[in-house]
């Protein structure tokens, strides 16, 4: 049996040989059918990424007397034989070792396994690929302020995967103006999604936005930092939900909910609140047709599970996170009765995702897609400044800090930022202290005053406050009052600006501001960024979105086509590391 060379000869005994049952053929019960059927295309194959045994390019496997340019030699073969991911492999048992082969083996004597090709578009739930028109069960996450842009959308929508605008903080013009583009540009069906961002403050404000998604005939929506079901985002869920002539439900709009916690979790695992949808009848927003069918389903059919997150976190880890979040839809699955119904809920892997093991990672525990952020701000497509884009690029795991969330301040909320190059963190966190500290702003001492006004505000506050304002009597009128009356709460406004301001100057890219930038990062950057360390996308203006979701994937099979070597027994393998080293050509990959 000629193979695939390995760096050296295994030393085993005998007693390693094993045998070889259809359980433990790499997974694959119908062994024997898959063998016919790759011995018959071989010749397909002859000529695609490495040495075939009739162009007599396969050597025998090496032996401990083999020199070091062997050895390297026999690596490389290895290596390019499971970076070949369109070609499978065969696992076979040759004296004391076990090695790789391109060629189905005549007989299944000694198959120890099969390698099988892998193609990108099969990662996670095939039915989830359906249901959005993908390609790949590969969802870029929404970033407020428009970070994910509309360029970003369109880009990933039409290379095959789903990306969600990023609406949160953006008036309702620009909004409509950004769906409007979004929806010129897609003319092929290619599916994409809006975020919805919960509003503590103005419940008129999340209202609105729901009328307008609606108005478009946008059917995707990621529901971010909810802790509760909210009336607009029920309304959203059930409006235009019907029956088929075959009797089974449907329901136009999806919601993508971004929960960290199961108490969050278990609500949009239900079907919607029922008080809520008598609220919506009564109001005449839905009918009662529509409520009696949305009392069978769940609030949302996609549930991303956000780990260790830019922005809002509660910076669980994934590895737990998603685990207990399979146990909670399985629980919600008997308890409403979803099966019987033939309703599947898809659970999302996001926070943590940079480089090809949290991809390979994230699948293997059971995602059925996988959510990507702070990694896409970095790329060309953002819409954020190309100063920020190249702060992202040199950032490092450990380059991120928790500080005060402007949406959430007075509640104490947090999101997590870069701290690289910006020392927005400490400036945000010394605020809330202050506002935590004293009643009024006049009420801290003089000298702390001085540096609040000249540090971080730049401004002062009597300034800061004329047009903050402004900004409440056109928004909301009764904050604007609450303050005249309230000098803390004067105080968390004024803040807020502050907090509001930060995220602006860094998409802008006001020079004159760096050191404020409030720039959204999870730890995903760094393992990003020490992934594409000395290939072309360690430069920030050389990363395509979708070219990276690409490698990505490509990375994350390959590591799958590692493991199984590994189960089957092949020694010297190469490293982790090694396969999943950036390639050129995966960037290139259509």
């Amino acid at each position: 049996m000629q193979s695939i060379p390995s760096p050296a000869q295994s030393d085993a005994s005998a007693a390693d040989l094993h045998s070889v049952d259809m359980e433990t053929l790499g997974g694959f019960p119908n062994l024997p059918a898959m063998v016919r059927a790759e011995r018959s295309s071989a010749a397909s194959h002859a000529n695609v990424g490495i040495p075939s045994l009739d162009q007599d390019l396969s050597l025998l496997h090496a032996d401990v007397r083999e020199s070091a340019q062997t050895a390297a030699s026999g690596t490389e073969h290895m290596l390019a034989a499971l970076r070949n991911i369109e070609r499978p492999l065969y696992a076979v048992a040759e004296g004391r070792s076990t090695i790789l082969t391109d060629r189905a083996p005549l007989t299944l004597d000694g198959l120890a396994g099969v390698i099988p090709a892998v193609r990108i578009e099969s990662f996670g739930s095939s039915t989830f690929r359906k249901d959005h028109n993908l390609r790949c069960a590969y969802v870029v996450g929404a970033m407020a302020g428009g970070i994910a842009s509309v360029d970003l959308v369109v880009d990933m929508a039409q290379a095959g995967f789903l990306a969600f605008f990023g609406a949160g903080a953006l008036p309702l013009p620009a909004i409509e103006q950004a769906i409007r583009q979004i929806q010129a540009r897609l003319s092929g069906g290619e599916s994409f999604g809006v975020n919805l961002l919960h509003n503590y403050y103005d419940e008129k404000l999340e209202w609105a936005t729901v009328e307008l998604f609606l108005s478009l005939g946008v059917t995707r929506v990621e529901a971010a930092a909810f802790v509760s079901i909210s009336a607009p985002l029920v309304h959203y869920r059930v409006k235009g939900i019907h029956r088929a002539v075959d009797g089974h439900i449907v329901v136009p709009n999806h919601v993508f909910a971004k929960v960290s916690r199961p108490e969050v979790a278990t609500q949009f695992l239900a079907p919607p609140p029922e008080q809520l949808l008598a609220e919506l009848v009564a109001s005449g927003k839905i009918t009662a047709d529509e409520a009696a069918l949305a009392a069978h389903i769940p609030m949302a059919n996609e549930m991303t599970c956000e780990a260790d997150s830019g922005g809002h976190t509660d910076r669980r880890p994934l590895s737990v996170l998603l685990p207990m979040m399979l146990h909670e839809r399985e629980q919600a699955a008997v308890l409403h009765g979803y099966d019987q119904r033939g309703i599947e809920i898809r659970l999302g892997a996001a926070g943590g995702i940079g480089e090809p093991l949290s991809v390979h990672a994230a699948f293997a525990m059971g995602a059925d897609y996988i959510v990507t952020g702070s990694i896409n701000q970095a790329c060309r497509q953002s819409g954020t400044a190309a100063g920020v884009r190249q702060m992202l690029a040199e950032a490092c795991m450990a380059d991120v800090a928790m500080c005060p969330a402007s949406d959430m301040f007075e509640m104490g909320g947090r999101v997590q930022v870069l701290k690289r190059g910006t020392m927005y963190p400490q400036r945000a966190q010394r605020l809330y202290d202050l506002y935590k500290t004293y009643p009024s702003f006049d009420a801290i001492p003089a000298p702390e005053r001085k540096k609040v006004e000249t540090q971080i505000l730049k401004r002062p506050f009597a300034e800061v406050w004329q047009e903050t304002e402004r900004y409440w009597m056109s928004r909301q009128p009764d904050e604007a009052e609450r303050a005249r009356s309230d000098e803390k709460h004067k105080m968390a406004l004024c803040f807020r600006w502050y907090l509001g301001m930060s995220s602006r100057w860094a998409r802008l890219g006001e020079a004159a501001r760096q050191a404020d930038y409030q720039i959204w990062c999870g730890p995903a950057i760094g393992g990003l960024n020490r992934w594409t360390q000395g290939t072309s996308l360690a430069k920030s203006e050389n990363r395509d979105a979708p070219s990276l979701a690409r490698a990505l994937l490509t990375g994350a099979a390959v590591l799958q086509r590692r493991e199984l070597a590994a189960r089957a027994r092949v020694r010297h393998l190469p490293s982790v590391v090694a396969v999943m080293s950036l390639s050129d050509a995966w960037l290139a990959a259509g």
